[in-house]
């Protein structure tokens, strides 16, 4: 019996222990460590106005359609960008749904950007991501929609050029994966542009 009680207490007192220290310092530690380097990313990313008001995070896409904005890729998110539904469309190669659906796009993007009716389109402009959220689109992507953006917004090419190489996240390490713009955080540079002419 006194085996058992000794057994009991070392239990119930590495519970109690290992509990203050992975459920209460650990985590605490890490928000602290999260908050001091890096609190950006540590609350989402998010990017603000002047006046404190959230404007997205740029680690979320959002939809834009105005021609005076970039337009983000397509998404199958809920009703689209939809954060708690986040989704691919889940259609296969051989489906018809899915070839209608990216030949429809491809239409209109030629059309809403002034585009002959057999240019290539980047992939990226008429297919969803997996996750239905992606933030970013090709860069050729962008430099395809700068002439539309930029006769919209009666600025230079040359100026909306300039803010896409701004912000182009550019490959990992310079090898892996792609370049990529943030649409959100170009849209809002152009907002900002604007105000100031």
């Amino acid at each position: 019996m006194k085996t058992l009680l000794l057994e009991l207490r070392t239990s119930v007192l590495l519970t109690a222990v290992f509990a203050v220290l992975l459920c209460g310092a650990y985590p605490v530690a890490v928000w602290i460590g999260g908050q001091t380097l890096f609190a950006a990313q540590a609350n989402g990313s998010l990017l603000t106005d002047a006046d404190g008001t959230v404007r997205g995070s740029t680690l979320i896409g959002q939809s834009f359609t105005a021609d005076r904005y970039f337009n983000s890729r397509p998404s199958a998110a809920g009703t689209g960008y939809d954060a708690t539904a986040s989704s691919g469309t889940n259609l296969g190669p051989t489906s018809q749904k899915l070839a209608d659906s990216i030949n429809a796009n491809v239409a209109a993007y030629r059309i809403s950007n002034g585009l002959s009716p057999d240019a290539q389109v980047p992939a990226d402009a008429v297919t969803a991501s997996a996750s239905g959220l992606d933030p970013h689109i090709s860069l050729a992507n962008a430099q395809l929609q700068a002439p539309r953006v930029a006769k919209n917004r009666q600025l230079p090419l040359a100026t909306v050029s300039a803010l896409i190489a701004t912000h182009t996240a550019r490959r990992d390490l310079g090898v892996f994966g792609d370049e990529g713009v943030n649409v959100l955080s170009l849209n809002r540079a152009l907002d900002q542009v604007l105000a100031t002419h």
